[in-house]
């Protein structure tokens, strides 16, 4: 990537770093902070993203506050002809809320497809998981699941004042 934000664009990660503003117009309101018109904001933002700055803007929701209070991030050992296919359909599961592919660690961590699923409770959770498995069927080789002990807030991007 070869593309460099100009200072227009830095000003617009800097002031949307930690969210938008919640609001009817999130967009009106930041161009109004930034004394640009909306289009300019927009039309940076489209471009950022296009040029891989940004990968996306998206609402990220608080699942300890909508009661969803216990998460296991389940690793599982996936056969790699199956593991793009049977992961896009896992990831339209409604107890699954990250599904992704990763590189397995041979000899020591053998897994290649991380799942997180939240649940009110562990056995809610562990449901999930037996749901998956159940997709997964005989595609997956093993499987384990690892529970959360504590929140971790999601963060994006965070610049530095400036930028050389």
């Amino acid at each position: 990537m070869n593309y460099r934000p100009d200072e227009t664009d830095l000003r617009i990660i800097r002031a949307t770093q930690g969210g938008l503003s919640v609001s009817a117009r999130p967009y009106h309101r930041l161009a109004d902070e930034l004394d640009l018109a909306v289009d300019e904001v927009m039309n940076r933002f489209r471009g950022l993203e296009k040029e891989g700055v940004i990968r996306r803007i998206a609402a990220l929701p608080s699942y300890f506050r909508l009661g969803l209070r216990v998460n296991g991030i389940s690793v599982w050992d996936v056969r790699n002809e199956r593991v793009d296919e049977l992961g896009r359909k896992v990831g339209d599961l409604l107890c699954v809320t990250d599904c992704y592919r990763r590189p397995r660690r041979l000899p020591v961590w053998p897994y290649n497809l991380f799942i997180m699923v939240h649940g009110r409770t562990r056995d809610e959770v562990m449901e999930g998981v037996a749901d998956i498995a159940g997709l997964l069927g005989d595609a997956c080789r093993r499987h384990d699941v690892l529970f959360g002990s504590g929140i971790l807030k999601k963060t994006g991007l965070r610049l530095p004042q400036s930028i050389d």
